[in-house]
């Protein structure tokens, strides 16, 4: 099919990317913006592990790798292990400080939170 030569782990990853970007530009919610962030760091790790991506690649594991030119490269998945333990803080800490926010000023949209600062100070 015509469909199957785009249809790869680099063009969704681009797609979802972009996806996450009219989630930030387009809503004033801060709720919907730590969401866009996630996707937009999930679509960046889809695009990292899928660079390159090598199906009739073997693991480096094991005592039996006849041909080392076939093993898979360990360090994107791991350096993408690390990437997604950083985005569940980074998301974590956002939560956290919308949690606090809406306590304060009790909205989640940006701009009534930021007139709700100006007349505060």
């Amino acid at each position: 099919m015509i469909f199957e030569s785009f249809v790869d782990g680099e063009t969704i990853s681009v797609v979802l990317f972009f996806i996450g970007v009219y989630g930030i530009c387009a809503r004033r919610n801060i709720l919907k913006s730590i969401i866009s962030i996630g996707i937009m760091q999930a679509a960046i790790i889809l695009f990292f592990l899928s660079i390159k991506a090598d199906p009739a690649a073997v693991p480096p594991i094991g005592a039996n790798i006849a041909d080392y030119a076939r093993v898979a490269d360990p360090v994107p998945q791991a350096l993408m292990i690390t990437a997604i333990v950083v985005g569940i803080s980074v998301t974590a800490l956002s939560l956290t400080m919308f949690v606090n926010l809406h306590h304060k000023y009790g909205s989640s949209n940006w701009n009534k939170v930021k007139r709700k600062r100006r007349d505060i100070d």
